[in-house]
């Protein structure tokens, strides 16, 4: 059994994915012959397809081997529909693409990779008393660990705020709150 095809623009298209919906447009029927095109856009790419006549509808699909190139990110898209030279915005909004699973990307968030780079720098610094050095004329002072403790401890509570919102999300419940029951 398929699963039933979605009738709205997906909110995310996974690289390397098949991305598929139905688009019913009363105003602008495919029998009529108006044409339904779909751009994606970023700062950096820009991709389009069209879709297909179904009836009076329109099943945009784009391939998976066709999303296995794209670049993930954050993308304004716009659907458009045209027929004998006019052209008429139907459909606008954001979505985003995310990369394959089998692509290598660092999926940390930037406080989490900070966090990390601030700890691990003291871990190699706690082995080592040299405030700064010099070789060959070159100077090279290291930021002081009390520095480094106090941005520690801000990511840390930034990577605490994000994982307690990934909690919410997943439906895990807020770990800052604390529940009690009174009983008689």
């Amino acid at each position: 059994m398929t699963a039933p095809t979605p009738t709205t623009e997906p909110a995310l298209i996974i690289a390397g994915d098949t991305a598929k919906w139905l688009k019913s447009l009363a105003d602008y029927p495919a029998s009529a012959g108006w044409v339904l095109l779909y751009a994606l856009v970023s700062a950096a790419q820009r991709y389009t397809f069209t879709a297909t006549a179904l009836g009076d509808d329109f099943l945009v699909t784009v391939a998976a081997a066709t999303t296995a190139a794209y670049v993930a990110g954050g993308y304004e898209f716009r659907g458009s529909v045209s027929k004998a030279g006019e052209v008429f915005t139907v459909a606008s909004g954001r979505l985003n693409i995310a990369p394959a699973f089998g692509a290598a990307v660092d999926a940390r968030s930037q406080a989490r990779r900070t966090l990390e780079a601030i700890e691990s720098t003291l871990e190699g610094r706690a082995s080592s008393a040299t405030a700064e050095y010099e070789i060959a004329g070159r100077k090279l002072k290291y930021i002081p660990i009390a520095d480094l403790l106090q941005l520690r401890d801000r990511f840390r509570r930034d990577v605490a705020g994000q994982d307690a919102a990934d909690r919410i999300a997943k439906g895990l419940g807020n770990p800052g709150r604390v529940y009690v029951r009174f009983g008689a």
